[in-house]
């Protein structure tokens, strides 16, 4: 990718083969960058998870995200049926600064307002904790290690469509 800014679309995945390029983008930049464990990156929530992907106007994945729901988020929210579990927000290395995480995490609000969901919560990388407070979410509770990674709770308030 070059400086100049470029075009980019979210959507959420539908077809496999935008699957594949969520899981792609996941593997090179969890796995590949951040040295997360190839067997830890990938889970049984996947199947039913809501999946997004960010790309360019050629096609190129740029980055992913994904939303728990119901029973599958009910671990990382407290129980409440009402809050999704926004993770595995991934931008590849080339479309860094571009807005894309941005996008992404704005996509996965629409999709769980959608779904009629309250508030969002997340678990992010401590070094990422201003990103997501820009956007509007609220650290909670204390820090806490996720793939041998500090973390903290956070959570942003929805207004369900």
């Amino acid at each position: 990718m070059s400086s100049t800014p470029i075009s980019y679309s979210t959507r959420r995945a539908a077809e496999e083969s935008d699957l594949q390029a969520c899981f792609q983008v996941r593997k090179d930049v969890f796995v590949g960058e951040q040295n997360v464990p190839e067997e830890l990156e990938y889970d049984a929530c996947d199947a039913t998870a809501v999946h997004v992907l960010a790309v360019a106007a050629d096609g190129t994945a740029l980055g992913t995200g994904r939303l728990l729901h119901g029973a599958n988020a009910a671990g990382k929210t407290g129980g409440d049926p009402s809050i999704g579990s926004l993770g595995r927000l991934a931008v590849s290395r080339e479309a860094r600064g571009l807005g894309v995480g941005a996008a992404l995490v704005r996509a996965i609000e629409d999709e769980a307002r959608k779904l009629g969901l309250a508030a969002v919560d997340l678990h992010a990388q401590t070094h990422a904790l201003g990103f997501y407070e820009r956007l509007g979410y609220v650290a909670y509770g204390p820090e806490f290690p996720d793939a041998g990674m500090p973390h903290r709770a956070m959570r942003r308030e929805i207004h369900p469509a």
